[in-house]
């Protein structure tokens, strides 16, 4: 993207995501990362601020104490909890998870999608624990899925229409089974309580 494109467009909400790793030298991937808190959220978890600090600083490499100790990395984590959680409600099903755009290679665009579907399931995994055990059939089912898709290797095609149709099915899937997960898992919730933002007090 060259500077002028970079002045005239907002930033992509995945560039966003990639600068700020770059910028505090995480060695994560950010798509993991916002699939492991749309998994907690999908499984009926809700975190605290502290909570989820300390969760984002451990996943990105940081030190437990650095969202405190720097606000750009503290606003940005605040907003990424409350959109992910307001995305999964969302009536209109718009929610989209965090992957590159197709400027990316159609394998890095993979990897990503594996990225954000192991940071999924271990999210869904600590915020169901139990009750994942009770699932329905046809969430089970999706479950098995997802460990399949969180499996790819870098043995993926090279860039060509059937891998790019191949590849917007995969996250179409995954795009609706963490819906369904979120459905499943999240009664309905009362119009004061449907914008809740993160917690900044609460344990």
């Amino acid at each position: 993207m060259t500077s002028d494109q970079t002045s005239t467009h907002p930033v992509a909400p995945f560039e966003h995501w990639a600068n700020l790793y770059t910028s505090h030298k995480a060695f994560s991937h950010p798509s993991e990362l916002h699939g492991g808190l749309c998994g907690r959220l999908a499984a009926g978890a809700r975190m605290a601020e502290t909570e989820w600090f300390q969760v984002a600083c451990e996943q990105m490499g940081l030190a437990p104490g650095a969202a405190r100790e720097d606000d750009d990395l503290a606003g940005f984590l605040s907003a990424a909890y409350d959109q992910a959680l307001a995305q999964l409600k969302a009536a209109d099903m718009s929610f989209q998870p965090l992957l590159p755009d197709d400027d990316y290679t159609l394998d890095q665009r993979v990897q990503a999608l594996s990225a954000w579907v192991r940071g999924f399931l271990e999210g869904m995994a600590v915020g169901a624990r139990e009750a994942l055990g009770e699932a329905p059939p046809e969430i089970r089912e999706l479950i098995e899925d997802m460990v399949a898709i969180s499996q790819v290797s870098d043995e993926t095609e090279e860039d060509s229409e059937d891998g790019e149709y191949q590849f917007n099915e995969i996250v179409e899937y995954v795009r609706l089974g963490a819906l369904a997960v979120y459905t499943e898992f999240n009664p309905p919730e009362s119009a004061g309580d449907r914008d809740q933002p993160l917690n900044k007090t609460l344990h």
